[in-house]
């Protein structure tokens, strides 16, 4: 399926800048290697022989496994929606080529260098946390190997829009990524599209690509009804389930704050990964079923270190306004964490207190029925009576776009359930000290 593995690993330079191939050139001498050639031809090994399996079993793969949308408030459509005749001129359209210069991911690594040193863990919940966070954390080869099936798929894609640029987005890009994370992918064509008409018909030609196409390598394209629409699909390959929107490029602005953000400061990342395998163990980390997504759990992260007594993270939105600009070309945004210096902060608290801090937080303190978690304005602020925030059980505040990121929980008894795990989780913890009794290691590890 790889092509052109030479290339994989970037996009596509300006016009001003398609000379010869000097993608590597600029870049700098310590930063690690990504996409080894050992590497590539192990993937190209692999595809070859899912290729084979896939000729032996076509009968058997006709009925394909179907996605489980028992607990889904959108609906799922396998039928390729017809693009009308009207929104044809719209797709696809001459753009701006620096606007869609996605970084190759080499340029983005290095900002998390080998020898990354971590807090030190003085005592025996804290030492947990970082054993959680090492046993847990997204490693190279896991984003190796969506940066290939991204590459792979921007080629195909452009067979369809050939100006279009594919972005890995969220947690496999904002450094809060997991064994076990899925892959989110924004492909930016035009600014704007519409998500409740364009952006159906162009993810409909894509899902109808990728279900004819492709169906060697991809299994299961869905095309989701939502009010971000995604075509929900599976890599046969890496077994990684993937979400791909058109055009939602607050996505890549907000995975480089996050980013940033897991940059300044060393407690953060291992805080951040153990709350959201905190919050999968107790189920109440699934947008799907009315509770929280893993987005809304970074920024309630955040938000809470922010509003210590001593700040542990500040705003960077309020510190560097020009950065964090939702005006800056994309092209740029993925340069922001290496340009924003460490947060050097007066607490010293570990690991261990930090986390109990956060259940405590949450379960005891925050006043859910009158506040917005907002990490833009770095603390609690009171909600405005409008349609985005009245009547709603959880606020959190997108960063850029005002939105309410928590939307999904929209009903009573899952709000108490998320509530309940708070408090429930922060008073174990804080009598035992000992995070196996909320966050049995072996029994996620076994799961990731």
């Amino acid at each position: 399926m790889f092509r052109n593995p030479s290339s994989l690993g970037c996009l596509p330079l300006p016009p001003n800048q398609q000379q010869q191939n000097k993608v590597f050139s600029n870049v700098p001498l310590n930063m690690p290697s990504v996409l080894s050639q050992q590497q590539i031809i192990s993937v190209q090994l692999s595809f070859q022989s899912a290729v084979r399996l896939s000729e032996e079993n076509t009968l058997q793969n006709d009925k394909r496994q179907r996605l489980h949308t028992h607990y889904y408030e959108t609906t799922v459509d396998n039928r390729a929606v017809p693009l009308q005749e009207k929104h044809r001129y719209s797709f696809p359209e001459p753009v701006k080529s620096l606007l869609f210069c996605a970084p190759p991911v080499q340029d983005i690594l290095f900002l998390y260098p080998r020898e990354t040193t971590f807090p030190v863990a003085k005592d025996k919940l804290s030492h947990q946390v970082l054993e959680w966070f090492q046993a847990c954390q997204q490693q190279i080869c896991d984003l190796n190997s969506k940066e290939l099936c991204r590459a792979e798929l921007q080629r195909e894609i452009r067979k369809i829009f050939p100006r279009s640029r594919l972005f890995l987005v969220g947690s496999t890009m904002n450094g809060f990524g997991t064994h076990s994370s899925d892959g989110d992918l924004c492909l930016v064509l035009k600014e704007p599209v519409n998500q409740k008409t364009e952006a159906m018909y162009i993810l409909s030609l894509i899902q109808k690509h990728f279900a004819t196409e492709l169906s060697r390598y991809i299994e299961r394209p869905q095309l989701i009804r939502a009010k971000v629409p995604i075509v929900k699909f599976r890599d046969k390959v890496s077994s990684v389930e993937f979400d791909l929107n058109v055009n939602n490029v607050v996505g890549i602005r907000n995975t480089f704050l996050l980013r940033t953000y897991a940059c300044v400061e060393n407690r953060v990342r291992p805080l951040v990964v153990v709350v959201k395998k905190w919050a999968s163990f107790h189920e109440i980390n699934d947008a799907s079923r009315g509770t929280l997504n893993s987005y809304s759990l970074v920024l309630m992260v955040l938000h809470y270190l922010q509003t210590l007594p001593e700040p542990i993270l500040p705003s960077l939105q309020k510190n560097y306004p020009e950065s964090f600009d939702p005006a800056l070309d994309l092209y740029l945004v993925h340069q922001l964490p290496c340009t924003i210096p460490p947060y050097i902060s007066k607490n010293g608290s570990s690991l261990g207190d930090l986390l109990i801090g956060f259940l405590k937080y949450y379960a005891t303190e925050f006043d859910w029925r009158r506040q917005i978690i907002s990490v833009r304005e770095a603390k609690a602020i009171p909600r405005p009576d409008d349609t985005e925030w009245r009547n709603k059980f959880i606020c959190i505040e997108e960063p850029f776009d005002g939105t309410n990121t928590a939307r999904a929980v929209h009903e009573k008894q899952k709000f108490n359930i998320i509530r309940s795990e708070f408090l429930e989780s922060w008073k174990v913890l804080r009598d035992k000290k000992d995070l196996n009794y909320i966050l049995p290691l072996e029994a996620v590890l076994q799961k990731r």
